[in-house]
């Protein structure tokens, strides 16, 4: 199942490690970024957010203090804290605006999946049988290269059209449709840290066959070309 999932930090860095951290193990999670309460705001008023990771301490209006907007306005909404300090004297606060869990930074990946293990069970079918555990792992690992469904069936030893079936029954999305999200994450990934490469170095690295044909896809599925998205990353470091 999508969900949409809204990240508050006004730190660059934090965000873009949390977001690869949890696109790594959700991919097809839709993630909205926000530098302060102002931007989330303007997010939450155009999309229905499922789960949000807030920073406590922000400039402006605190993490803590949007928090209770956002439950105003979505009273089922899931709200992590982020903080980077381990002095929880916002407890009573926290209480009162349900928040479900805390994570302290800098956020260890261990401790993120294990608070996402709940999520797993609630919003996604994730008690994947071992055939598609494997499947996904060969995907994760050789996403880059030309692989295809039979390619895969042949790795884990299984029939086709069966993986096809499974694949599509357990994780929710069609094989191809998966692959193609899964390249494109790691192509946002790229395109932030590999300022230098050039758009079809980012699209040969990332598995598709041309630049036209990922500038076409990467369009389709975030709204903005890869060199767009590129200069918005580069844009909200700036800020």
């Amino acid at each position: 199942m999508k969900m949409n999932v809204l990240l508050l930090d006004d730190e660059p860095l934090e965000l873009e490690q949390l977001e690869y951290m949890l696109l790594s193990e959700f991919p097809r999670w839709k993630l909205y970024k926000a530098a302060n309460a102002s931007q989330a705001n303007s997010i939450n008023q155009n999309h229905e957010i499922n789960l949000a990771f807030l920073d406590i301490n922000l400039p402006g209006k605190s993490g803590l203090e949007f928090g209770e907007e956002l439950r105003q306005s979505n009273k089922d909404v899931e709200i992590i804290m982020v903080t980077a300090c381990q002095d929880f004297s916002y407890a009573q606060q926290s209480i009162r605006i349900g928040v479900v869990d805390y994570l302290t930074k800098p956020v260890i990946e261990r401790e993120l999946l294990t608070i996402l293990s709940k999520y797993k069970e609630n919003h996604s079918p994730r008690n994947y049988s071992s055939l598609i555990q494997c499947s996904l792992k060969v995907i994760h690992e050789r996403f880059a290269e030309k692989i295809s469904l039979s390619d895969i069936a042949n790795e884990v030893h299984a029939n086709p059209t069966y993986l096809s079936r499974k694949f599509h029954e357990e994780v929710g999305a069609a094989f191809s449709e998966y692959l193609i999200q899964y390249r494109i994450h790691a192509a946002k990934r790229i395109l932030i840290s590999h300022q230098n490469w050039t758009i079809s170095e980012v699209a040969v690295n990332t598995g598709f066959n041309s630049q036209n044909y990922f500038s076409t896809l990467f369009r389709k599925i975030e709204g903005i070309s890869p060199t767009e998205f590129r200069e918005k990353e580069k844009n909200n470091k700036l800020y």
